[in-house]
């Protein structure tokens, strides 16, 4: 099987690592962060703009994807990169998580996931096959398994059991592949219950991924837990391929998963925090809809390099979003996914000077 991610270097002081990932689209380094365009498009932000921020990559959902516009429309239009403009690697979630967000429109079996839609309520079944089929129609570089993501407070004998399916749902998804130059990752399930996790670590390095994603985790476990489980798992993990963390997004969190040994990243925290007025700095965050700032003629972060801070005050960043303009998620988005993006270019410049723990101390404390 062809190599297609690099291990670069290694901390000697802790289990962060840089990377390079090597797809149809271009070439990742790693630790990065996903900007989330679930439905072909990361709100509020042109593609032009998130290639200025440093963007490497985009995440795409098959669920909605496949719900709207529809993937044999999208494979007709060119695949999505042409579809929404975009040139660089795209990876596509399965649906997995959606699913587990609808529990109650959806019904699980070994065949799939059965569940109604949020736009229209017609039932759809969507099986490992369908997920593979969809994600090839849409030509993502890197597709995902489909996986049930188990609710933190599930019993230990219903985690055995979804793990044990997902893992029969990696081995189809793998037999259904027809684009081999697609990238597709399993994803490490196993709740909050070690030796299951241990176990699904197990069966799904022996089957030929070209990476591994850990999910089920930031679903309301905690801090401590997320912070445990995913050390505890990764480590299992294999070395030469990459480590995706899925879903988890604030700031310290990463800290601690970059620390550990992930890779990759994802969430919609900066994107949605932004349209709602939270807007994050390495010197912690900022409700732009306060009072103290309606006559602050200061940038939002003077040390921050994006286009919102370069041009405009905090009075109105306000402004606009006390008005409720447009422009308001433009900027704030723009700023957000900035800091993302410069906050994993951060990490991996410590990881490259040895100076990964003295630097994520440091940070973790003001963004928390």
């Amino acid at each position: 099987m062809p190599t297609h991610f690099t291990l670069t270097y290694k901390d000697t002081l802790t289990k962060a690592r840089l990377g390079l990932l090597q797809t149809p689209h271009g070439v990742l380094e790693t630790p990065c962060f996903m900007a989330v365009g679930t439905q072909g498009t990361v709100k509020a932000m042109l593609p032009r703009d998130l290639r200025e921020i440093g963007c490497q990559i985009i995440l795409g959902n098959t669920y909605h994807l496949y719900l709207r516009p529809g993937h044999e429309l999208i494979r007709e239009l060119g695949g999505l990169h042409k579809f929404m403009g975009w040139d660089g690697p795209i990876l596509t979630d399965s649906g997995g998580y959606q699913v587990f967000s609808l529990a109650h429109m959806r019904k699980i079996t070994e065949e799939g996931a059965r569940f109604q839609s949020h736009i229209d309520g017609s039932t759809h079944l969507l099986t490992p096959e369908k997920a593979v089929e969809i994600q090839e129609a849409l030509g993502s570089d890197i597709a995902m398994v489909l996986d049930e993501c188990i609710p933190a407070d599930a019993k230990r004998d219903y985690v055995r059991s979804s793990t044990e399916r997902t893992i029969r749902w990696a081995e189809r998804c793998l037999q259904a592949r027809r684009r081999p130059q697609q990238l597709m990752f399993g994803i490490v399930q196993g709740g909050l219950f070690e030796d299951l996790r241990r176990s699904c670590v197990d069966a799904l390095a022996a089957l030929p991924f070209e990476g591994f994603a850990v999910g089920g985790l930031g679903v309301g476990e905690g801090e401590a837990l997320l912070q445990s489980i995913g050390a505890f798992t990764v480590a299992l993990l294999p070395e030469d391929k990459p480590r995706y963390l899925m879903g988890v997004g604030r700031p310290q969190d990463i800290l601690a998963a970059v620390q550990a040994g992930f890779d990759m990243f994802d969430c919609v925290i900066p994107t949605r925090n932004a349209r709602n007025g939270t807007l994050f700095t390495l010197h912690g965050r900022v409700n732009i809809k306060r009072a103290e700032f309606a006559n602050d003629g200061r940038p939002l972060d003077q040390d921050c390099g994006c286009y919102s801070c370069r041009h405009f005050s905090r009075a109105y960043l306000r402004h606009l979003f006390m008005a409720g303009e447009i422009l308001s998620a433009q900027l704030n988005t723009l700023h957000n996914l900035y800091f993302y993006q410069d906050f994993m270019k951060r990490c991996r410049q410590a990881i490259s000077t040895g100076q990964s723990i003295s630097w994520t101390e440091q940070a973790g404390l003001a963004v928390s």
